[in-house]
């Protein structure tokens, strides 16, 4: 049986502090989830308005002084967090001592705690600077490590350092993460997605009509049957594609505030593409593999697509189509019930 921290014994030192500190926050995190007093003192009527301006439940603050007081105590420079409005300092101007930048989503799936449903933390660690702008302004194919923790039946931890990705479970007795699969592979083809089809009068044209050839079976032109599935926790969706495979979509749409996203690129979509990538899988936006951009702030929005290699590649190719085809779907056509009315501006 193989530990986390035996593992880590492999790498850098300081990068090994890192994510044991991480991983210790995550195994603390999850204890705290457990207790039967949880929803009394930081269930989700705690909630305000975070940095970012979305609804901040009693857990979401709670995750975030645990992430940022754990964190302190290693090596780290600058922590990014979408709780808070800018870097924080944890050991600023001692890059020789405390080398590492971390950008932190310390939860994600928050409309899930008080359902019980898959809820998460995501990490990305990218090498630090003196100035914080700096440390964070890296492609996410310089990132130094990514991880993401799903708090579930189990703990899930999963971990790349660029070598692979691995998957950790947390041994309840001794507070330890135990490897469980030293080499996670997203199997390449998939007949599942995820996708919130409420939205769909929302979406751009080619993302409809990616959902409309699913939908239509093997009766049409992609010749089989798809499932669908949607957790609202993109680390839930994601656990569930290292292990069978699938595509999770979360574009852009025509809503106010979703125009260019809802997730965010430095701290969500840039770990994740790293974790999928480094395990055989795709990760998208908008502009094309997230790995390749930099983020222009701390809490860019980005839309999002990852998952199995053969289908995330297939459905960025109709992402990348002509729009304007969708136009003739039958659920949107001119007398279609569902048709845009583009002369009303509130549907622009």
């Amino acid at each position: 049986m193989q530990t986390l921290a035996r593992r880590l014994a492999e790498i850098q030192p300081q990068l090994a502090q890192v994510l044991e500190a991480f991983a210790g926050c995550c195994a603390d995190l999850a204890g705290r989830i457990a207790k039967p007093a949880f929803n009394q003192e930081i269930g989700s009527e705690k909630g305000g308005i975070n940095a970012s301006g979305d609804l901040q439940h009693g857990l979401d603050a709670y995750a975030d002084k645990l992430f940022i007081e754990g964190l302190r105590k290693a090596p780290v420079a600058w922590l990014v967090s979408e709780e808070e409005e800018g870097a924080v300092a944890l050991n600023p101007c001692d890059t020789r001592n405390a080398p590492y930048a971390l950008a932190i989503d310390p939860l994600d799936g928050s409309s899930n705690i008080d359902t019980n449903a898959s809820i998460g933390s995501i990490l990305g660690v990218y090498q630090a600077s003196n100035n914080p702008a700096a440390s964070f302004a890296h492609k996410g194919e310089e990132q130094l490590a990514a991880a993401i923790a799903v708090y579930g039946p189990r703990t899930q931890l999963w971990l790349t350092t660029g070598q692979g990705a691995q998957l950790y479970l947390l041994d309840r007795d001794s507070g330890e993460f135990i490897l469980a699969n030293a080499q996670v592979q997203v199997p390449p083809e998939t007949s599942e997605f995820a996708i919130n089809a409420s939205n769909y009068r929302h979406w751009p044209a080619p993302v409809r009509h990616y959902i409309e050839t699913c939908l239509e079976g093997k009766e049409g032109e992609r010749k089989r049957n798809f499932n669908m599935r949607w957790l609202a926790s993109m680390v839930g969706e994601a656990a569930r594609i290292f292990h069978r495979g699938g595509v999770f979509w979360y574009p852009a749409d025509s809503r106010k505030g979703y125009t260019n996203g809802r997730l965010r690129l430095l701290y969500e979509a840039m770990p994740i593409a790293m974790l999928m990538e480094q395990a055989g899988g795709l990760c998208f936006n908008e502009q094309g593999r997230v790995l390749d951009q930099t983020a222009a702030s701390l809490h860019q929005r980005t839309g999002l697509l990852f998952g199995s290699r053969n289908e995330a590649g297939y459905a960025q190719r109709q992402f990348q189509a002509d729009a304007g085809r969708a136009q003739n779907l039958p659920l949107f056509g001119k007398h279609s019930l569902f048709h845009p009315d583009f002369s009303n501006p509130q549907e622009r």
